[in-house]
């Protein structure tokens, strides 16, 4: 399967005041399962339209392989159906009036394929993705999951060297995405195809991709693995972005914060504008210690198999996850321990600084005992 590769490629709109895609480079490798994320209106499907030739580029390149596809500097123009390219779109498009196989069938007669390979083919690939013993049924006699399915064997059928999916699982229940994120897995791992995805859903770039390209008003954010997009946010926007509930951000040039003193005064040469944490690296105790703050919790809140709790401090307010039933209750005095390998530090422009272990820790202060916070609610 080839690659593909972007560079310095720009879309804008007749009349728009700013690039719908503001120049990209990036490389999607072999067989790489690629996620484009971000929210509506950030560029990613205009960029895989491009990729697969139904939208024009305004610059740059695009090379599929060895094969430069579109160019405007070289004037480089090879259209959609010779790209080689599988393209399934967020709503099925199946021919209502086909039955599945002939569904299935549909791009292979298009080349001209022999009848008997036509048929292996069509049989083997509805066979890979469980959809066989619905061959003889139409679009309207099978359940959204199966539709799916039927569109991406439809694709596969055709041996295309590049899978694009248009966020084809947005139209599907919580229960058909969740199977449906398990059977672009196993077709991935099938396959082997070098799929681009776009979806606006974190958990599904997260669950599916090898690597994911995070977009914000046509610009790229961030590449890397799910972990490193995770753990390491090259940026604020990234970092509120990636995770549920959202990065607990903290302006550390405020006046009268509790969290922002009790930050200043653990560190020494913290030159940053914001500070944030996850809201599972937040630990609770009843016990002081200089890496820990005095809040309250104010709710605990069921999600069905973890506890988002909310804690204050005057003004401030942490958000923490657990997966374990939660012994603390509201109203109650509790120590919010922020780790220091757990913390993140961003600039004024929100970019990333050096890792919270470069940050030096001031000598512990006194801290108050949990009777004594107690007593003073």
């Amino acid at each position: 399967m080839p690659s593909i590769t972007l560079n310095q490629l720009t879309k804008t709109y007749a009349g728009a005041a700013q690039p719908a895609v503001k120049p990209l480079s990036l490389q999607v490798d072999d067989g790489e399962f690629l996620c484009l994320l971000g929210p509506s209106g950030c560029g990613k499907s205009t960029i895989l339209r491009m990729i697969a030739g139904i939208e024009s580029i305004s610059g740059g390149e695009i090379s599929i392989g060895d094969q430069v596809v579109d160019s405007v500097a070289q004037g480089c123009f090879v259209p959609p159906e010779k790209r080689h390219i599988g393209l399934v779109f967020q709503s099925y498009a199946l021919w209502p009036h086909m039955s599945v196989a002939q569904n299935v069938e549909f791009g292979l007669k298009i080349q001209k394929i022999a009848t008997a390979e036509r048929q292996r083919r069509c049989q083997e690939v509805m066979e890979k993705l469980r959809i066989a013993q619905y061959a003889d049924r139409y679009p309207a006699q099978l359940s959204g999951g199966q539709q799916q399915r039927v569109a991406l064997a439809r694709m596969l059928a055709i041996n295309p060297a590049v899978l694009l999916l248009d966020e084809p699982l947005s139209n599907l229940d919580a229960a058909l995405r969740l199977e449906m994120r398990s059977e672009l897995r196993r077709i991935h791992e099938t396959f082997g195809t070098t799929i681009v995805f776009v979806s606006h859903d974190q958990w599904e770039a997260m669950t599916l991709a090898t690597t994911i390209a995070v977009m914000s008003e046509g610009q790229l954010q961030q590449v890397g693995t799910p972990n490193e997009i995770y753990e390491q946010p090259a940026n604020r926007f990234v970092a509120e972005f990636i995770g549920h509930p959202r990065m607990n951000t903290i302006e550390l040039d405020q006046t009268g914060s509790a969290i922002t003193q009790h930050l200043h005064q653990r560190f020494c040469q913290l030159d940053a504008a914001m500070a944030a944490i996850r809201p599972e690296a937040i630990e609770l105790t009843e016990t002081p210690s200089s890496d820990a703050l005095a809040m309250t919790v104010t709710a605990v809140i069921p999600t069905g198999g973890s506890w988002i709790i909310e804690l204050t401090s005057g003004e401030d307010q942490l958000h923490m996850t657990t997966s374990k039933p939660p012994q603390w209750q509201v109203g109650m005095g509790v120590y919010s321990r922020l780790p220091t390998s757990e913390l993140h530090f961003f600039d004024d422009q929100g970019n990333r600084k050096a890792s919270p272990n470069a940050v030096v820790a001031l000598p512990p202060r006194p801290v108050p005992h949990a009777h004594q916070m107690r007593s003073s609610l």
